[in-house]
């Protein structure tokens, strides 16, 4: 089992960067994939990206390639999210999420096995 917890998220311009961290803690986190997921006021829990074990392979959806970068320090047992150029529509409660399967590319909230709080990042215009 693992335990995740999100930080770094905050109120932040249009145009603006942040960086979202999770730590994972428990039995070997370094060997989870691990992802981002968005979620809005009355939405679904939306993919934004996911990293491999080793962090060789990430994956970013469209609308986060180019602004947003996955990455992972397995010494620290971190995971981060690089957000630049924030836009309004970027703005939600962010969560991380692992999946203690071999890593390929789950974007559907119900294939990962746990879960952090979450972390709000609101952007103004």
């Amino acid at each position: 089992q693992v335990q995740l917890v999100e930080s770094g998220g905050g109120l932040v311009q249009a145009g603006d960067s942040l960086r979202l961290s999770c730590v994972a803690s428990g039995r070997s986190p370094d060997i989870y994939t691990l992802a981002w997921f968005r979620q809005s006021p009355g939405t679904e829990r939306d993919f934004v990206a996911a990293i491999s074990p080793t962090g060789q392979s990430t994956y970013h959806t469209e609308s986060a390639k180019g602004r947003f970068t996955i990455s992972r320090d397995n010494v620290k047992n971190t995971m981060y999210l690089q957000m630049n150029n924030l836009k309004v529509e970027d703005m939600g409660v962010y969560y991380c999420a692992a999946d203690r399967r071999t890593w390929r590319v789950a974007v559907m909230p119900s294939e990962y096995h746990y879960w952090g709080q979450g972390t709000q990042v609101t952007v103004s215009s």
